[in-house]
């Protein structure tokens, strides 16, 4: 366990009573900030049998930052298999079979038509701010993620990302209220999803922070969207939420990258959003997305 993992047992960065704690981890955190994609780049030659040395470095670099990114050697192989190798690699099995994924639980994101409510993200819109999944009932919360490039678009389609941890950090360090209220079992509740007047969601009310229990890590689930979000009714929830939005506006924590074909990121569901796309005829953007109920493995 590196410097970024939990502290001893015994002591809790995420217990606001527990200052002591939270200094240490904040600034071993603090320390190691890195927002660079190329810093957070590993080279991988084959996807279906990792090398020892590639697989510590994106355990280790997922344990400090919460995200890696990866670059294919053969970068116009587009077989879904490697997005399931990689997952299995790190600790990664348990899929998360959304709405509209694939056979396999993996979803080719790209423009294509839709039956019922429309998606964004199966449009060339901007996908604002959120983690994925924040819709999920709370025992089917998405803790790992991997997005994989298999052809960018003509244009645009930039993402940004930030380290969940580093956005709690601003938050506590602002009003420890914050967290207080965003931790609340009904700090953030999604409404329910209706398709052809048949409730196919109902309501999901949950916090916006909380600690796994297996790894005692940090978890987030958040989206940016205003008309299918509601806040708990409180002053402090709503001043944390407002501060949260202006936190997302912090360039020194905001990592930015535009996936070329053959690369792609393994996180523990960050933040991250995405710019507006062009396509054309002949590149049409495609993005295989594997959500997951599983954390990245401890290194």
């Amino acid at each position: 366990m590196n410097s970024s993992s939990m502290p001893q047992a015994q002591a809790n960065p995420f217990d606001l009573t527990d200052l002591a704690a939270y200094a240490d981890w904040r600034s071993r955190k603090l320390e190691q900030l890195q927002c660079d994609a190329g810093a957070l780049a590993v080279d991988i030659e084959n996807p279906m049998q990792l090398q020892v040395d590639e697989r510590e470095r994106l355990l280790s670099l997922i344990d400090r930052h919460n995200m890696a990114v990866y670059r294919l050697a053969d970068a116009q192989n587009r077989d879904k298999e490697i997005v399931h190798a990689l997952g299995r690699a790190v600790g990664l099995n348990r899929l998360d079979s959304n709405l509209r994924a694939d056979e396999d639980s993996v979803t080719s994101l790209e423009v294509r038509p839709q039956q019922g409510n429309q998606y964004i993200p199966y449009t060339n819109r901007r996908l604002s701010w959120h983690t994925d999944g924040y819709y999920n009932h709370l025992d089917r919360q998405v803790r790992g993620l991997i997005m994989h490039c298999a052809q960018p678009a003509a244009e645009g389609g930039e993402n940004a990302l930030i380290d969940h941890e580093l956005m709690y950090i601003r938050l506590r360090d602002e009003n420890p209220a914050y967290i207080e209220a965003l931790m609340q079992p009904e700090a953030m509740t999604i409404p329910p999803n209706q398709e052809n007047g048949v409730e196919i969601r109902p309501a999901q009310p949950g916090p916006v922070f909380s600690v796994d229990t297996q790894s005692g890590r940090l978890h987030m689930r958040y989206s940016a969207r205003t008309r299918n979000i509601e806040w708990f009714d409180d002053a402090v929830t709503r001043s944390a939420a407002a501060a949260i939005t202006d936190f997302l506006q912090d360039d020194s924590i905001t990592c930015r990258l535009r996936l070329r074909a053959g690369e792609g990121i393994i996180c523990n569901n960050v933040l991250h959003n995405r710019t507006g796309f062009t396509d054309t005829d002949t590149q049409k953007r495609l993005m295989y997305r594997a959500r997951y109920y599983d954390r990245v493995a401890a290194v």
